[in-house]
């Protein structure tokens, strides 16, 4: 079963530099324990969710533009690769080569980012294991623990959360759907608890009654005797 796609994006510094292979940008599209508002719900990608996931074929564009040639690429993070993954403390850092020289998109790119006019980056991936809390509540928290794959890396115009939601609109509103369904579950459950709870009630006190009219009984034979 194929995994869904899912955008993040995240505002940051991201440098512009020079190596011994040219010119390239660098910054970390994946952060850690960085708390994001989705729109209806927060995420966090908790410390670790990156370890054994599939990094053997990343691309890099401009605003997630798979129409346009790709920038650079990873392709299992190899020597040939024109852009390095590396996962570090705080997430996934990316160094990423640019060919300024024959590539004009790369070169205006270059320019923004070093001009500060672009200061975000964004990623799609897909999620093997995540975790709800407080599902109950109108703005619950999803943890995500184990990315499966991250298949594009964006440097992005708008990077912070009106981005976010844009691009993930069908996605949002797919997760609605899913913490609904989520809180009618817990409504039902909890519903089902109180009942369970009103009965053990209800057979406390008739047989409490039945005590009290047995004593009662007892009481009058003896007085009458």
């Amino acid at each position: 079963m194929l995994k869904k796609l899912e955008h993040r994006s995240y505002d940051f510094e991201v440098r512009a530099g020079e190596d011994e292979k040219g010119t390239i940008i660098e910054g970390i599209p994946i952060i850690y324990d960085k708390v994001t508002d989705i729109g209806y719900f927060d995420e966090v990608i908790e410390k670790g969710a990156l370890k054994n996931a599939d990094l053997t074929d990343v691309r890099f564009l401009v605003n997630h533009d798979d129409k346009r040639i790709p920038l650079a690429r990873s392709r299992r993070n190899n020597g040939n690769s024109t852009m390095k993954l590396e996962i570090i403390d705080e997430g996934l850092k990316v160094i990423v080569n640019l060919d300024t020289e024959n590539n004009t998109e790369a070169r205006a790119l270059y320019s923004a980012v070093e001009r500060g006019d672009i200061t975000g980056m964004s990623f799609m991936f897909t999620v093997e294991d995540d975790e709800w809390e407080n599902k109950e509540s109108e703005h619950p928290l999803r943890r995500v623990k184990k990315i499966g794959t991250v298949v594009e890396v964006s440097a992005v115009t708008f990077p912070a959360y009106k981005d976010t939601l844009i691009n993930t609109r069908a996605e949002l509103d797919s997760s609605k759907e899913v913490l609904d369904k989520a809180k009618e579950k817990f409504k039902k459950e909890k519903r089902s608890k109180e009942l369970e709870l009103e009965k053990l009630r209800f057979l406390f006190f008739e047989k409490m009654e039945v005590k009290w009219w047995i004593l009662k009984s007892i009481y009058r034979v003896k007085k009458v005797n």
